[in-house]
């Protein structure tokens, strides 16, 4: 990071340590999945490819972060659990959570094409979540009869409710008619009217699936005789399992026991503001500026795998505009304004925005998750001859600003990082070009004032494109404000036109020119 008198800003960023011995749990959930699956014309009451792809994903992501040992999902939620000894990014929930947001988003969008090769994805899914920290394996017990019991449940309304609207019921009426039904009730009705035995319907269905990491025999090789040898190892298996918070499931687990303990007794009951109670939430302050800041992760050998430009590839920062932009236009009465430079993206929320009721992870989770839902589809867009190589991912959190001259502190300072950073890497790369090993360039520029690098190596840093050494804004443009004129006869003031400059935002000349971006009665 740069040295800068605006650094004073980061004193307001918050820990959100999950305390040791606690589980880490982050559950995630499909953001308007019911418009999906309708504009995806998915199959009802499930899609069982859709489901299928979403246990591609949590294979993915255990996979891919070995302290998840065990995930749980149905229909368009999944639960990953961290073992107990996890240091997972130092247990910070923000960082936990977006970063697993972030892949399983990146990997659905990946996949996608896999199970729905006739079916293009129309728009950029997104998820949104939380953590939930268990003090005990009790509580996780608790949390995991808890989800199986809301799959279980929804199942037998949806088998329900779908078969009555295919017959012809409307929405309505079909939801009158299962309201306050007992589970009995519902398996009666399912076979009286439509002579289907509930418990003979695919448990993927009714019980969900169970993604964890077991001990299997592996047949290494055979012998001269033809007889398999083989050898105990770690395999991610997904099984669709009736109790996965009975002992008898649990305990046959080796890798549950060892990384998250056993269940002592059998729980038939829970209550779910028992297990909420442990959820690992805020709401942020009310009537301060939110600053959702993303981060790229591992995009130093993201970069070098897809050879990005050096030192600045104007196509990946162009992906990222692209993408910022499609996030103000998604949340158009809530983001005013991004900046946006390398890998990072800081989104400006205004002070009176009650978007998901100021819960942070809510806000967190879901515009990092449709911010590189939008940078996997978009890809092909900026790097048509460049296959992507594995799903990218990002990391966020929130900061609440007080007043509106600290928040322009803020975005001072990333400006002032963007301009220091851009040298070093210009005059970096510079050196590398001229035949420098990388170790050499940095202690080449260990200590120097890089301004007189620039000089001694010939830069002509000033004309630079704008947009490598001030970073792109992005905002609404309110110039071209119009009254639209409704159906009703009356009229509302659009939001404009979203538009992207590379412009110098520290000191007071920017602002004054777009007096409405930071006004605080919006």
């Amino acid at each position: 990071m740069a040295n800068s008198k605006y650094e004073y800003v980061k004193n307001f960023e918050l820990e959100d340590e999950v305390m040791f011995p606690n589980f880490i749990l982050v559950r995630i959930n499909g953001r308007n999945f019911t418009k999906f699956s309708q504009l995806h014309q998915l199959h009802k009451p499930y899609d069982e490819n859709a489901l299928n792809l979403m246990n591609s994903c949590a294979v993915s992501l255990l996979e891919e972060y070995a302290d998840i040992v065990l995930a749980y999902g149905f229909s368009d939620e999944y639960t990953f659990v961290f073992k107990k000894t996890s240091k997972f990014y130092d247990r910070r929930a923000s960082k936990v959570l977006s970063i697993i947001t972030s892949f399983f988003s990146s990997v659905f969008v990946t996949k996608w094409s896999d199970f729905f090769p006739q079916k293009e994805l129309q728009y950029s899914p997104s998820f949104h979540g939380h953590v939930t920290s268990c003090a005990s394996v009790d509580v996780l017990q608790a949390y995991l009869l808890w989800r199986q019991n809301i799959c279980h449940a929804n199942n037998q309304y949806d088998q329900c409710f779908w078969r009555l609207v295919k017959r012809g019921m409307d929405f309505r009426e079909a939801h009158d008619l299962l309201k306050g039904a007992e589970k009995c009730n519902l398996n009666n009705l399912l076979f009286d009217e439509f002579n289907v035995n509930y418990n003979t319907l695919e448990p993927i269905f009714r019980q969900g699936s169970c993604v964890l990491k077991a001990v299997v025999d592996d047949i290494v090789k055979y012998a001269d005789n033809g007889v398999p040898i083989k050898r105990q190892r770690r395999k991610i298996i997904t099984v669709h399992s009736k109790k996965i918070a009975g002992r008898k499931f649990w305990n046959d687990q080796t890798v549950l026991l060892k990384e998250l303990g056993c269940f002592v007794e059998d729980v038939d009951n829970v209550k779910p503001e028992y297990v909420k109670s442990f959820e690992f939430d805020s709401k942020l302050m009310p009537l301060t500026w939110i600053v959702i800041r993303i981060d790229g992760c591992h995009f130093h050998r993201f970069s070098e795998l897809h050879e990005f430009v050096k030192p600045n590839d104007e196509r990946a920062l162009n992906l990222m505009n692209s993408c910022a932009m499609t996030v103000l236009e998604e949340f158009p009465h809530d983001i005013v304004f991004a900046y946006g430079v390398s890998d990072e993206y800081s989104f400006i929320l205004k002070k009176t925005t009650e978007l998901f009721q100021r819960r942070a992870s809510k806000i967190v989770s879901t515009i990092l998750s449709f911010f590189t839902s939008t940078y996997v589809m978009r890809w092909k867009d900026f790097f048509s001859q460049s296959e992507l190589k594995y799903p990218p991912s990002f990391d966020g959190r929130a900061v609440c600003y007080p007043s509106t001259e600290i928040l322009k502190d803020y975005l001072s300072w990333r400006q002032v990082d963007c301009h220091i950073n851009n040298q070093y890497n210009s005059c970096f790369w510079k050196l590398v070009a001229s035949g420098k090993q990388k170790r050499e360039a940095q202690q080449n520029l260990k200590g120097a004032q890089l301004q007189k690098k620039i000089e001694e190596l010939a830069i002509d840093y000033n004309n630079l494109p704008a947009m490598f050494r001030q970073g792109s804004s992005v905002f609404w443009d309110k110039m071209d404000n119009a009254l639209t004129h409704q159906q009703n006869g009356k009229s509302s003031e659009s939001c404009g036109r979203v538009i992207v400059e590379h412009c110098n935002i520290i000191g007071s000349g920017f602002w004054l020119e777009h007096p409405s971006i930071l006004e605080e009665k919006q």
